[in-house]
């Protein structure tokens, strides 16, 4: 072998060798794309999606999707051509692996979070949606933490909305906190909740504080709960995390629990966070949602105000309307089945 096919032979070999560790070394980024869409008035084993019960319901029709976004795993890394396909890529983008996943998080708590606002983006919208559709809805202290080993524990749930203390009655989380402070350390607390829309009676036994000397605890904290008589539940076949489809979700309940045609036929997707007041909040990866309505064969798509500007420059024939809020949404659906009557509609 002369010297010059030599280096050429190593030469090749180190090309191959880099080209390898292109494709295999991982790169510390995170890849989004459109995921696809789901008609949040559809079903998933000839079951509804979105069940509503205990409250008359009425006939929809058309399509209001939710747009799910293909994110990375937490668990899961990208090559360099990956991500740099992610980048320069159509309707697909590449951000830095920190600002998607937390890196002191483990892949279980990530995954536990996601579905976590899920179930909150749930209990939201069903609030606003109800709401909106004039059904009563009432604010209650609600448990939302139970120190483990602490005197409250497997007594008290998350969830349980607190009625009353020791017989008082308890309108806010203050109420409940007060009612606490006035018993002594050691003292039997009896906690009428409401768990599972059931009446109850909790007998806990206070602790002293260990912050505060001879004040009693019973380890939990509040925060706002709501009681309503509807049972309204969500199975969409599989899992789905994140916060964004709390409007459509708010939507879909509404259309269900009201007469009239809201979507009257049209296919229409929406997107952003739900809060039980009815305010609608910005979301991340819009681009990529506006791609999956379009891919999907949405023609119209309801945007929350403050993600607007993230649109800039982007070609689509979907019809992008601004909202603010819940009501925002539920007139511009009604509006774009009375064009002529109702005038012109906010957009991107």
């Amino acid at each position: 072998m002369t010297r010059q096919t030599w280096t050429a032979f190593v030469s090749a070999l180190l090309f191959v060798g880099l080209a390898l560790l292109l494709v295999v070394v991982p790169v510390p980024f995170v890849s989004w794309s459109p995921g696809g869409a789901r008609d949040t008035l559809g079903k998933v084993d000839n079951e509804p999606i979105i069940r509503v019960q205990g409250i008359d319901t009425y006939p929809t029709t058309g399509r209001l999707d939710m747009t799910i976004l293909s994110t990375t795993p937490a668990d899961a890394r990208l090559s360099l051509p990956q991500a740099l396909l992610a980048y320069w890529l159509p309707s697909r983008d590449a951000l830095p692996r920190e600002v998607i996943y937390d890196p002191g998080k483990s892949v279980e708590q990530v995954s536990d979070e996601d579905a976590e606002m899920m179930e909150t983006a749930q209990d939201d919208a069903v609030v606003a949606a109800l709401r909106a559709g004039g059904q009563d809805v009432v604010e209650r202290p609600a448990v939302y933490s139970v120190t483990v080993g602490g005197p409250a524990h497997q007594r008290l749930l998350p969830g349980d909305l607190v009625t009353s203390v020791d017989g008082q009655r308890t309108p806010s989380e203050k109420a409940v906190r007060d009612a606490i402070q006035k018993v002594q350390v050691g003292d039997t607390v009896v906690f009428t909740v409401i768990r599972n829309k059931e009446e109850r009676r909790v007998k806990v036994v206070t602790a002293e504080s260990t912050t505060q000397s001879d004040a009693p605890v019973v380890g939990i904290t509040l925060r706002t709960g709501y009681d309503y008589e509807p049972e309204i539940s969500f199975d969409f076949g599989q899992q789905i995390g994140g916060p964004s489809a709390g409007l459509v979700f708010a939507l879909a309940i509404y259309d269900k629990i009201t007469e009239g045609p809201l979507l009257a036929g049209r296919h229409v997707a929406a997107t952003g966070t739900i809060s039980p007041d009815g305010q609608v909040g910005p979301i991340g990866a819009i681009q990529q949602k506006v791609a999956g309505a379009e891919k999907a064969g949405a023609t119209d798509f309801l945007v929350p105000a403050a993600n607007c500007g993230d649109l800039a420059g982007l070609r689509t024939d979907v019809n992008l309307v601004k909202v603010s809020t819940l009501r925002d949404a539920i007139t511009a659906l009604e509006v774009l089945n009375a064009p002529q009557a109702a005038g012109p509609l906010p957009r991107c």
